[in-house]
């Protein structure tokens, strides 16, 4: 039997996705269609004798119990259950914390998976791969730009063995351009490692308080909320790769970040495309009496679209949305109950719920060409250019043009903004 746990973080960790996790937990806005985790649950509902998922985070209960139970519908051979951390331990302290909940019913293999990434996921491939090498882990790398490798955890790998020889998280000069996808697989022994892993820590924190002491140093240290922290970069991988207990598996699909409300757009094209070339039903498809689809796109069952409206490439459409004559959208995703009017244009940009675009009006991004997420939203005070966001509600007035900016729930746009974020 497997088993996958899945790092849904909290409000305070997503705050490079607002303005859109104002409204909506970041694991829960939909990308592809999809909610962002749901395409993780659904690669690992295809994982041989995986029997259980469970969400780690510190959002409150009722925040993902609506979403686990329609997961439960959709796929009833799998247990799902969501457990809380009531205090932050640790991007591997959950995970410790609750490893008896995790080890009931004795799995042999457990997935770890942050929720923030899109992948194509070939998580058989990955466990064929560390069943074959019986190490203690895998981790799951993809090959990134040599310029760019200083931003992720980068792991040294021998070809020939497939061993992670060495691993470090974020390194200010070049160590190698195979980057940590944030998808593991580690068997029972985890915890173990894990344990001494902490007790190390413990031991560091407590020399340290010590000498600082025999220094005339002991007023209580900033750190000291933090010794009962675990950190899955740091403090574990990082050892495993120096036992030679960890392995790695090239990831030869895609992947990206999705950290920052920008990165969700190319995350979209990214799921649609592989719905494409999967030839998935649930894409919309060109009618004599319906509007021009071009390339990949996602229309919910309740939106309306005028036959004259162009929609495509790599457009979602969501619930109750209403699109009127003339309209073009292109890269976008258009969330719940929004109204736009005729000839409104929507490009490489995200509509936030209750939006109303007037006729004529134009929300225009600038295409993200680069596979490294956007961290930043503004350069020398100025607003760089990026994906144009409007949060819910956000009322454009007709004929105003919104154009690589951020704007903020409950505005009403009477006048073109250019480069801006709007508070």
């Amino acid at each position: 039997m497997n088993k996958a746990v899945i790092l849904v973080g909290g409000p305070s960790r997503a705050t490079r996705f607002r303005p859109l996790s104002m409204r909506q937990p970041q694991p829960l806005f939909p990308v592809g269609g999809k909610p962002i985790i749901w395409h993780q649950i659904k690669a690992l509902s295809m994982v041989k004798d995986l029997k259980e998922i469970i969400l780690i985070g510190f959002f409150e209960d009722f925040v993902f119990r609506p979403f686990l139970n329609s997961c439960q519908e959709e796929f009833p051979e799998i247990a799902f259950k969501y457990l809380r951390e009531y205090s932050q331990l640790g991007t591997a302290g959950g995970f410790f914390h609750f490893r008896d909940q995790i080890m009931r019913g004795n799995p042999k293999n457990i997935f770890m998976l942050y929720t923030d990434i899109c992948c194509s996921f070939p998580l058989n491939d990955l466990l064929s791969q560390h069943e074959r090498h019986g190490r203690l882990g895998t981790i799951m790398v993809t090959k990134v730009d040599r310029s760019s490798a200083h931003l992720y955890g980068c792991v040294v790998v021998d070809n020939e063995t497939k061993l992670a020889e060495h691993y470090v998280e974020k390194p200010e000069t070049y160590v190698s351009d195979l980057a940590s996808t944030g998808v593991f697989v580690f068997n029972q022994e985890i915890f173990r490692f894990m344990a001494t892993a902490l007790e190390k820590r413990v031991d560091e924190f407590e020399s340290e308080r010590a000498k600082e002491s025999a220094y005339g140093r002991s007023e209580e240290s900033e750190d000291v909320e933090d010794i009962n922290r675990l950190r899955l970069e740091q403090d574990v991988l990082r050892q495993m790769a120096a036992e030679k207990k960890l392995s790695a598996f090239m990831c030869t699909g895609f992947w990206r970040q999705i950290k920052s409300a920008a990165s969700a757009v190319p995350a979209n094209a990214l799921y649609l495309k592989k719905a494409l070339g999967d030839n998935e039903s649930f894409l919309a498809k060109t009618t004599s009496d319906g509007p021009e689809i071009t390339g990949a796109v996602y229309i919910h069952p309740t939106a309306q679209i005028h036959p004259t409206a162009v929609i495509g490439p790599n457009v979602s459409i969501h619930a109750r949305v209403v699109v009127g004559p003339g309209v073009r959208i292109n890269d976008s995703i258009v969330l719940d109950n929004v109204n736009i009017k005729d000839n409104a244009a929507i490009l490489h940009a995200i509509v936030g719920w209750d939006c109303r675009i007037g006729k004529w009006g134009r929300v225009e991004g600038s295409q993200i060409t680069s596979p490294d997420d956007i961290d930043e939203v503004t350069h020398l005070g100025v607003k760089v250019n990026s994906i144009c966001i409007l949060g819910e509600d956000v009322q454009v007035k007709d004929e105003v043009f919104i154009r690589n900016s951020i704007v903020l729930p409950h505005k009403e746009m009477a006048g073109n903004k250019h480069n801006e974020i709007i508070m």
